[in-house]
């Protein structure tokens, strides 16, 4: 029995959405990752209520959504994580940016794997940093790619001054998780060249079919403590627009390092963001089921249209 309806249609060209406005009515806009759903209800209830509150003063993140965030790493990977180590921000990009600025003196080396999300690619360059690439390998059959990590590759794209790797995982967009033999030889390299390791796993909830997501700080407590992670209910519960996202970095010194970099540059998140970050993490677990089942749904009805006879 389901509980809510995916299959109801909304009309967004003509509205303010970035996706449908980038091309012509003939194009179906397949570019960016925004949902056509409206939020789950607990979302839209809570963010009524704030609303009708209407007050909009400076606010701050409540030690209820921060226990809620501890929480759900704790039941989903059981990764013991304090409020004192996270730190919230507007979004992925800028985090990637800060992540940059924070561990890179001018000059040194950012490792990204491509293809890869363009941001990975132009962080770097706005810091005045060196981009250094590895390449994924990419093997093809009759019916798909299947992107894995050529590990020589991988370490012979360090150079002397490299001093930060990217993560992207669960990858966009190739589309699928790194299994935990692969997030350990990445670590394995990166420890042994002392790269930090800013991990981006802003799609580690939305995942089709039995994937599973593992996040590398949980690899030890060593790897934790070069990693800053980044998440955020955005993609999931589909509020982008609400900027609201979070990084996890367990070690002190790097954790102040990153919050200096993002001082004055870095606005703080917007109030109704927090309040719709809370409702998502707190109420949502059913809606959240049904949707994974409606994703997996429409991909098969498209696989099934594109190849009919696989």
């Amino acid at each position: 029995m389901t509980h809510y309806d995916f299959d109801q249609t909304y009309e967004r060209r003509g509205t303010d959405s970035e996706k449908w406005a980038a091309y012509g009515n003939d194009v179906l806009p397949l570019w960016v990752a925004d949902m056509d759903f409206p939020a789950p209800p607990a979302v839209l209830d809570a963010l009524h209520d704030r609303v009708t509150h209407g007050i909009f003063g400076y606010g701050g993140v409540t030690a209820e959504l921060s226990a809620a965030i501890c929480n759900r790493l704790w039941e989903h990977y059981q990764w013991k994580v304090t409020p004192d180590q996270i730190v919230f921000q507007p979004g992925l990009v800028s985090a990637l940016n800060v992540s940059c600025r924070a561990v890179c003196p001018p000059g040194a080396g950012v490792l990204v794997q491509t293809p890869v999300y363009p941001p990975f690619l132009s962080a770097p360059i706005n810091q005045g940093l060196q981009l250094n690439v590895a390449e994924l390998t990419v093997t093809c059959s009759s019916q798909s790619l299947q992107y894995s990590v050529d590990y020589s590759a991988f370490e012979a794209a360090i150079q002397p001054n490299t001093q930060l790797f990217m993560l992207c995982n669960p990858h966009n967009p190739v589309g699928r998780c790194f299994t935990r033999e692969e997030l350990t030889n990445i670590a394995d390299i990166c420890t042994r060249h002392d790269l930090i390791i800013c991990a981006d796993e802003i799609h580690c909830d939305i995942l089709l079919d039995q994937s599973s997501h593992l996040p590398i700080a949980t690899l030890s407590p060593e790897i934790a403590k070069r990693c800053i992670t980044l998440m955020a209910p955005s993609k999931t519960f589909n509020i982008p627009g609400l900027y609201c996202g979070f990084a996890i970095i367990q070690d002190p010194a790097l954790r102040k390092r990153y919050q200096q970099a993002a001082n004055g540059i870095v606005p703080q998140v917007n109030l109704l963001g927090l309040t719709a970050a809370l409702a998502a993490y707190t109420h949502c677990e059913t809606w959240h089921k049904e949707l994974l089942t409606y994703l997996n749904g429409n991909r098969d009805f498209l696989v099934d249209y594109v190849v009919p006879e696989r």
